[in-house]
């Protein structure tokens, strides 16, 4: 399997992309983006208990059903089942294997990050942060400057151990649905793929990181100014963009990254 290696600036391109992808049919990337996020949710929601367990198992074949819809998109076709379960019929033993795969790093990583928090639970402090006791009166207690740092720790920790397991998993849904090679040869070709290209890969983190996450905070400082109804209003609006045409964008863009770096690995035949 031979992967492309790209210059830091095409991590860029694959953000772009993504939008001018997303314009080319906004429904059914939307649609797809939102049924995604909606079933993870409906899992943690309704089976506390088994969530966690199911989620690892079922986000490879969720995540090539979301990827078929921008592949069709891409290739000018309309949205069918056949299209849209492409890599998945006949293919369902490997995905889920995939899947096993990664429920078996979730779990070594959230032990390990338990490890280095000392056997503490490596969410509570980010729990702990993002809601504050009340003490009654409708009234929360100002920002504790100890918890807050204790939640970016937690956070910079679970992110940099979780790194190996992203560009693992990162182009191994698609390698194992679409090119059907083994779930443990996937991985392996993914790693090295994301490896050489880690230059697009982190310009492309970062222009994410822009687009997802700085620019809605300016908006939200510029939101602050304003107050009642208008206020409420303006986050609704806010939060809808972010919903319905930031998430699904960056579906899209890592679709794009996928079809860029193995320009031939997505079968136009079928």
């Amino acid at each position: 399997m031979q992967a492309r290696q790209l210059p830091a600036e095409r991590g860029a391109f694959w953000l772009l992309e993504g939008v001018r992808l997303f314009r080319r049919n906004p429904p059914l990337i939307s649609a797809l983006t939102l049924a995604y996020l909606l079933i993870l949710q409906l899992l943690a929601v309704l089976l506390p208990g088994l969530g966690p367990i199911l989620l690892p198992l079922i986000l490879p074949a969720l995540t090539l059903i979301v990827a078929n819809g921008c592949r069709l998109v891409d290739l000018n076709r309309p949205p069918t089942k056949a299209g849209l379960l492409h890599g998945l019929s006949g293919n369902g033993p490997a995905m889920l294997r995939l899947g096993g795969l990664q429920l078996l790093g979730a779990v070594l990583l959230l032990l390990l990050n338990m490890a280095l928090g000392d056997g503490n639970d490596p969410f509570a402090a980010m729990e702990q942060a993002a809601n504050p006791p009340n003490l009654g009166g409708g009234e929360t207690p100002p920002a504790d400057p100890a918890a807050e740092a204790a939640m970016l720790g937690a956070l910079a920790r679970l992110l940099l151990l979780a790194s190996p397991l992203i560009i693992a998993f990162w182009f191994a849904p698609f390698l194992v649905g679409w090119e059907r090679v083994p779930p443990v040869k996937a991985l392996f070709f993914s790693t090295v793929a994301s490896l050489r290209n880690w230059r697009a890969m982190l310009f492309f983190g970062l222009a994410t990181l822009f687009f997802a996450a700085i620019v809605p905070g300016f908006i939200l400082i510029v939101l602050g100014q304003l107050s009642g109804m208008a206020l409420s209003a303006a986050f609704i609006a806010l939060r809808l963009i972010l919903v319905f045409f930031v998430a699904p964008v960056l579906t899209a863009s890592i679709y794009v990254s996928y079809r860029d770096i193995f320009q031939r690995s997505v079968d136009e035949s079928a």
